[in-house]
């Protein structure tokens, strides 16, 4: 529990083993104690990822779509066939849309089977386990949706994939390089929300305690610390939240700026509506192992 406390927070080993004592092993718990104290920075995701394959994204003027197909080895996401799939897969979301398993019910062109039934004949084709895990549609009434592949290994394809809606009657010509703009900045910060009311309340709650837990150890009077957290909450924001974001593409400029900018520009109203960012296998924790062991295990050492 110590060494999972160190890798998430960057603490030393007797501030996690205090922190876990202090929180009855309670390791989000003790994660926010080390913050409290300045011994730790925001919590940090770790460990190495339970899942290898592709993203694959697509968009079409009005409409985008992503998916995120898992195989078990990154040698599997490699091959044509796999790329291929991932690729019709993507196709098929932008007309079946966000739900999964609407998807896997849906006809795999070509086959006579459905995407469900792909994956299956993929798995004893290739022999390795695959799976759809999520995938995502966005549109808009009138307008742009754009998209960005960080890393493609083809047309579409990679690691990381990001959808940007625009809503506007701009041109294309207009709203194409605002959405790529917009999209890179999405894939290099990984912003939590568009909007600060898009934000989870318990998470704003969650980073307006530490603030003000901090404020206060520094003994400050009450008005002070007030201002305080605001100010730090004020740069919480600038960091988690899109539209507050300073472009990692220009260095600058906010985004809201970027695209208030845009609008000026085109002489009509363009409006970010929505984004979606997919890493590839974020949020599941790849189990560790002793290879060494598995081998002598194998071996019947």
């Amino acid at each position: 529990m110590v060494k999972e406390l160190r890798t998430k927070t960057g603490a030393g080993m007797m501030d996690c083993k205090k922190a876990l004592g202090e929180n009855d092993g309670d390791v989000e718990a003790a994660i926010d104690w080390l913050r409290k104290k300045g011994l730790a920075a925001a919590a940090k995701k770790s460990g190495r990822v339970a899942s290898e394959g592709l993203i694959g994204v697509v968009a079409n003027g009005t409409r985008g779509a992503m998916v995120e197909v898992n195989s078990e080895t990154d040698f599997v996401a490699r091959n044509d066939q796999f790329q291929g799939f991932v690729g019709e897969v993507a196709k098929i979301t932008l007309a079946a849309g966000s739900d999964v398993d609407a998807i896997k019910a849906s006809d795999f062109p070509g086959a006579g089977r459905t995407v469900e039934e792909q994956v299956t004949h993929l798995i004893a084709t290739i022999g390795e386990n695959m799976s759809l895990r999520r995938a995502v549609a966005l549109e808009v009434s009138e307008g742009y949706v754009g998209s960005y592949v960080h890393g493609a290994v083809s047309d579409g394809i990679g690691k990381i994939g990001v959808l940007v809606a625009l809503q506007s009657s701009a041109s294309e010509d207009v709203l194409a390089p605002l959405a790529k703009h917009i999209a890179m900045h999405v894939a290099a910060t990984a912003p939590q929300s568009l909007t600060v009311e898009d934000l989870d309340p318990q998470l704003i709650e969650r980073e307006k305690t530490i603030f003000s837990d901090q404020a206060r150890a520094s003994g400050k009077p009450d008005n002070i610390i007030e201002k305080m957290i605001e100010g730090r909450m004020r740069k919480y924001y600038e960091e988690v939240v899109l539209l507050r974001q300073v472009s990692v593409v220009d260095g600058e400029n906010r985004i809201e700026q970027v695209v208030e900018a845009a609008a000026k520009a085109a002489g009509t109203p363009i409006t970010l509506t929505a984004f979606s960012r997919f890493a590839l296998g974020e949020g599941v924790e790849k189990e560790e192992t002793d290879f060494a062991a598995e081998v002598k295990a194998a071996a019947g050492v």
